[in-house]
């Protein structure tokens, strides 16, 4: 009986003993699969198969390289059709139209597209349908970790001391532009005596600048013009200056001209590939923009760095009631992107691996070209920027500016953007820029296509034969920018000055 007792007890051990391991190993299944399956080698994918394998089918569709085919593009049987460049058509956009007009007109980064190619594992991204779905990241509207990357970029290239400043998001550097000037400005409703602030920049500046401001015609604000018209004012308080720098159109690192204005700067364009980095920028507002750093024009994500709490405070609120913040989809594209650009200095400095290395390389040999073709006669003339120190690169870096700020040299050429665009290139007048109209802005780093359209029609034009007889300043076929601000409705852009 006690013989039968103790088998019993020691079988109801083993039973309890195996419950309890295959209930711990089960556990430990759950628990590895859950925390640690990003880092498994042995990963087995189930509900991202699918969207991974439609992914790759569309970037494998075959657009000739003069365009691309994109997941939520118009569907032909069930399969996104090839979006061609300027001047190309077809099913695989292989057919170019002759005599074609070439767009020189927006700042669309696209020169940087075939890096993100030949760096696609890292930059792949796949979301949950259940990915940031409230409104709030945390406490507010951003991602601490995005915040801390864009923190870890600056201080990597050099070209902002961020530390001990405030970081705010926005849909773009346009967003944030108009919600900085309207946190530096009076609320006349509450204060209906306090001075409003008067917006100015100084000549050539940014077109969105002017014609923003205008726009919304905030009452605590007004467009005042050119800077250089208020250097000796007696209250330099009142004035909000708009500092691009480097400058856009031509390139040139600026800095405020109105001694104790309060100051704001737009560094979309401070990066390796488009300006010498000569020091860290410290100033009170810092505007960036990934667009034009790394091509993401689309994801309209763009960052504030501001140094005085109220101001942050002010833009904060702004954002939030503007637009509630930015989209999570955007934030997590951009955290993305730059891991990986911080992974590649880390790694390839200074090489062609290293994304502010190719995105100068690429841009320098385009500014060569433009330099040596506008050379080949007297016709034409380009801005004139000279080698300096590189901080980044530590050596001296020769020029590869956004833009190539050209004049019409010939005294019959009245209206460069005239000129251009009976020659078949559309760009934006001078007269813009509030600039003589002698002065027309090239974008240089648009796609290859584009570039090699500019440089084929502008050869036209270099090596005609000078006419006696006059010109004629009839615009051929004028199209507009489709980005809103760039014209701001003012039908007089083409007048000569």
């Amino acid at each position: 009986m006690d013989s039968d007792k103790s088998v019993m007890s020691r079988n109801k051990l083993w039973l309890i003993t195996f419950l309890f391991l295959t209930s711990l190993v089960v556990n430990l299944y759950f628990y590895y699969d859950n925390s640690f399956a990003l880092s498994s080698p042995f990963l087995r994918l189930t509900w991202t198969t699918k969207a991974a394998t439609e992914a790759e089918k569309v970037a494998a569709i075959y657009c000739s390289d003069h365009g691309r085919a994109y997941l939520d593009g118009i569907p032909v049987n069930g399969v996104p059709i090839c979006e061609c460049h300027n001047c190309y058509s077809g099913p695989t956009c292989s057919v170019l139209a002759s005599n074609c007009t070439a767009d020189a007109t927006t700042g669309d980064a696209m020169f940087l597209e075939k890096y993100w190619l030949h760096h696609r594992v890292n930059t792949a991204m796949l979301e949950s349908g259940w990915h940031r779905m409230s409104y709030f990241i945390g406490h507010n509207f951003m991602s601490d970790e995005l915040d801390r990357h864009i923190r870890l970029l600056h201080n990597a290239v050099g070209n902002a001391k961020v530390d001990d400043k405030f970081l705010v998001f926005g849909n773009g550097v346009t967003q944030l532009l108009n919600g900085v000037i309207i946190s530096l400005s009076p609320n006349v409703t509450a204060t209906p005596t306090a001075p409003i602030k008067k917006v100015v920049a100084y000549v050539p500046y940014y077109p969105v600048f002017k014609s923003q401001t205008s726009f919304f015609n905030f009452k605590g604000y007004e467009w005042k013009g050119n800077a250089s018209d208020y250097v000796n004012t007696t209250n330099p308080q009142d004035f909000i200056e708009l500092v691009t720098s480097p400058n856009n159109p031509d390139g040139l690192l600026r800095k405020s001209i109105i001694p104790g204005s309060l100051a704001v700067y737009d560094h979309a364009t401070y990066w390796p590939h488009y300006a010498p980095i000569k020091y860290a920028s410290d100033e009170d507002i810092m505007l960036f923009a990934l667009s034009k750093y790394t091509g993401h024009s689309g994801s309209r994500f763009g960052w504030a760095f501001v140094r005085d709490k109220s101001v942050y405070d002010k833009l904060t609120t702004y954002i939030s009631t503007n637009s509630e913040g930015v989209s999570r989809e955007s934030q997590l594209r951009t955290l993305f992107i730059i891991k990986e650009i911080l992974l590649q200095i880390k790694l390839n400095r200074g090489t062609i691996g290293d994304f502010n290395w190719y995105g100068h390389h690429t841009l320098r040999a385009r500014w060569v070209q433009l330099n040596r073709l506008v050379a080949q006669s007297t016709r034409f003339s380009l801005q004139e920027i000279s080698a300096e120190y590189c901080n980044y690169f530590q050596r001296i870096r020769n020029p590869s500016p956004t833009y190539g700020w050209l004049k019409c040299e010939w005294e019959e050429d009245t209206d460069c953007a005239a000129v251009l665009s009976n020659g078949k290139i559309l760009t934006q007048s001078g007269v813009l820029f509030e600039a003589s109209s002698r002065y027309a802005r090239l974008s240089i780093i648009k796609t290859q296509d584009d570039f090699n359209q500019l440089m084929e029609r502008l050869s036209v034009l270099v090596m005609a034969k000078r006419s006696t007889s006059g010109y004629n300043y009839d615009i051929i076929n004028q199209e507009r920018s489709k980005r809103p601000f760039i014209y701001g409705g003012d039908e007089g852009s083409y007048e000569s000055t």
